[in-house]
């Protein structure tokens, strides 16, 4: 499993709240436990106290977002520091899966946790992973979705730097708002040129009925 893989951990963990809308859904036990995915051993760790936890974290893995999307660098840089020296992680080689018949194992890193509650040990495996991708591809491959009110977290890992969304739905919307916006304007000009020309037709015309005194 590659270590970046571990940055979807941020990006989920940010993506449970939508402060423009007002909406949270980290709001359980069982809600973070979901989180977890299929780490089951590492969910079951969760207890109430979490739920306040997690929220902490993820107000701070939103700042890494916020400061990479405005363009400031070293700040996104020092948040997730911060963040990788408060939760740290120990890396180890792991095996589970077979690369051959003779049954040898596929080795690759793997994080391990250690922590005293289950926020330690999602917060440290988020952050690491978030990590490994802003050195592996750069703090601009962090953004927030342009669609508002969404401003969800995303990875970038397209080939030529242009994701500007969270997801395609957004995409789309984005795009349709974009269309309508255009449309309003067409229409708005052509509204205001037609009055100029009816405005001008009229002077035109008022001026011809006028009759002509200069000779009397």
């Amino acid at each position: 499993m590659e270590l970046a893989y571990y940055s979807d951990y941020a990006v989920r963990l940010v993506n449970t709240e939508e402060p423009a809308r007002g909406k949270d859904a980290l709001t359980s036990v069982e809600a973070v436990r979901d989180l977890f995915g299929p780490s089951q051993s590492a969910a079951r760790r969760a207890t109430d106290a979490d739920v306040t936890r997690f929220r902490s974290v993820r107000a701070r893995l939103r700042a890494v977002f916020e400061a990479a999307d405005a363009g400031e660098e070293r700040l996104a840089v020092d948040l997730l520091n911060s963040l990788l020296l408060e939760f740290p992680v120990s890396p180890q080689v792991s095996g589970h899966d077979f690369r051959d018949d003779d049954g040898r194992p596929l080795w690759h890193m793997h994080l391990a946790d250690h922590p005293s509650n289950a926020t330690a040990g999602y917060a440290a495996i988020a952050a690491m992973g978030l990590a490994f991708h802003l050195t592996e591809y750069g703090v601009d491959r962090l953004g927030l979705c342009e669609a508002a009110p969404c401003r969800n977290a995303y990875l970038d890992t397209s080939t030529n730097r242009s994701r500007r969304y969270c997801s395609d739905r957004c995409a789309t919307r984005a795009n349709v708002a974009a269309y309508r916006a255009r449309k309003r304007l067409e229409a708005d000009r052509s509204e205001k040129t037609g009055l100029a020309a009816d405005s001008a037709q009229a002077s035109s015309a008022q001026g011809e009925s006028r009759p002509d005194l200069r000779g009397r």
